[in-house]
């Protein structure tokens, strides 16, 4: 018997030798490879440092600083800034004029992006010429709109005039009232922005199998409940991607307005953008259009969280 021991134990211990252990990766190894990664990852992180987390960083820093000068260099002074910031009149003014035009632009050009799209999706004649005729806008350049929509707007001689004109309505300085001004900057970024949302949109749409097309004309479903049980539901992930994209464009016009108001009549139509330029540029106010820009970000920041949080979980059709 213990012979047979004997003899099992050298078996095991042969068999043992033979099989091939897992080379051990020595840690000058996991170094070569750990420095191969980071050289991979410098150059974006590189230029994200330089072009986002540093002027972040430095704008958060500024809007914790008095504004400085030549003989009087800017000094800490807390939460001063901001307090003078919510205090001002015009800040509440020029956020209710943002508010105002996102609550109008973002749901109608996402509204016309939609039926634009299926409209172009559908089987009908000239399909190229109306994808190119509602995306023609896109390609325009944004001072080239403007300077188009001005001559639009023009009071006495522009096309918008000849329109009313038809209607026995007189001239209208558009651009120059208080109660038009902004709604005539809303229409210039619904007109622009409809056709490059459209793109999306159609781009989802010609993803959509067509066999579920073809199994709801089976169930006896129409035109519409297909598009409000099926579709509408498949392009839920899109719509949230362009909701997003919507949502930050209406804090960043800043083209438009150069061209067309520059912010009046009154601060009629001024935005946030627009008055961060104008702080910073025309002011000299670094520290309130830091102020400004870090409350920008942190709205921007608590969209996307929002996002990411609660809307990204609900939204995917199952």
């Amino acid at each position: 018997m213990n012979q047979a021991t004997t003899h099992a134990h050298s078996a095991a211990n042969t068999n043992n030798a033979a099989t091939p252990q897992a080379p051990r990766v020595n840690r000058a190894e996991r170094r070569l490879h750990n420095l191969f990664g980071w050289c991979l990852l410098a150059p974006s992180l590189i230029l994200l440092t330089l072009f986002a987390f540093y002027p972040m960083l430095a704008t958060l820093w500024a809007s914790f600083h008095s504004r400085g000068t030549a003989r009087r260099p800017s000094v800490f002074n807390g939460i001063e800034n901001y307090r003078d910031l919510l205090s001002d009149p015009t800040f509440w003014q020029v956020a209710g004029n943002n508010l105002l035009y996102a609550g109008v632009t973002v749901p109608v050009s996402i509204a016309l992006a939609l039926s634009m799209a299926l409209w172009a999706n559908a089987r009908i004649g000239g399909r190229g010429l109306v994808r190119t005729a509602f995306f023609t806008p896109t390609m325009l350049p944004m001072i080239a709109a403007a300077n188009l929509w001005l001559f639009f707007y023009t009071p006495g001689l522009g096309l918008l005039d000849h329109f009313t004109a038809l209607f026995g309505i007189g001239p209208t300085n558009w651009l120059g009232q208080p109660g038009t001004a902004l709604w005539s900057v809303m229409a210039v970024t619904i007109w622009k922005e409809s056709g490059f949302f459209m793109i999306f949109y159609l781009a989802a749409l010609q993803a959509i199998p067509p066999d579920l097309r073809e199994a709801a004309r089976i169930e006896g479903a129409g035109r519409w409940a297909y598009t409000r049980r099926v579709v509408l539901p498949l392009l839920m992930p899109t719509t949230l991607f362009v909701l997003i994209n919507a949502l930050i464009n209406s804090v960043r016009l800043i083209d438009h307005l150069f061209i067309l108001t520059k912010g009046g009549p009154d601060n009629a139509s001024k935005l946030i953008l627009y008055w961060i330029w104008e702080m910073a540029f025309a002011y000299l106010d670094q520290a309130g259009a830091a102020v400004m820009t870090v409350l920008v970000l942190v709205a921007l920041g608590l969209v996307a969280a929002l996002q990411f949080m609660f809307f990204d979980r609900r939204i995917h059709y199952r």
